[in-house]
């Protein structure tokens, strides 16, 4: 990112490289409908703003609080609900291991929509945090600093988050 910020353009190639997917399956569990054009907006922000990067926390601190920031302003835009269902068809196009038989290749099929509904029940804060946690990879810090919350309600959303998937998906175990 300083790199970038001093001039050197082939340094945003890198930065996208690194962030794009993480980037876009945070915003799509969050708005699936929406994610393209979010990602795009996303990604115009960090452009503009880059002058005002100043390094006290890790590029994807940062650029998961614009994410956060402009999912806020979607759907206060929107006025519309947080929780949003998924498509079967996103669940069909996970390809399969060529060495598993079907009945296995059927219960990780099974297993992944399970998994996707129960990321969607949880309360929005608590799916963010969630989301921030495994696609980001940030730590609780970076998450509360993310988030725009003290580090102790981080940590009882991303522990709320996780108790309540563990206890959707037990049936899976």
């Amino acid at each position: 990112m300083h790199a970038w910020c001093s001039g050197e353009e082939t340094a945003f190639a890198a930065l996208y490289a690194r962030w794009r997917l993480r980037l876009y399956r945070y915003l799509a569990h969050q708005a699936p409908s929406e994610a393209d054009e979010l990602f795009q907006d996303v990604w115009l922000r960090i452009s503009a703003a880059r002058s005002q990067f100043v390094g006290s926390a890790r590029f994807s601190t940062w650029m998961f609080r614009i994410a956060h920031h402009r999912l806020i302003d979607h759907f206060r835009m929107h006025a519309r609900h947080l929780l949003v269902e998924y498509d079967d068809e996103s669940l069909e196009q996970i390809p399969a291991a060529p060495e598993l038989d079907p009945l296995t290749c059927v219960q990780r099929q099974q297993a992944a929509a399970a998994l996707l509904a129960a990321v969607q029940a949880l309360p929005a804060p608590q799916r963010e945090a969630f989301l921030l946690a495994e696609e980001g990879e940030l730590s609780l810090d970076e998450i509360a600093q993310a988030m725009g919350v003290p580090r102790e309600t981080a940590k009882s959303r991303l522990r709320y988050a996780q108790a309540k998937l563990r206890s959707a998906l037990a049936v899976w175990r």
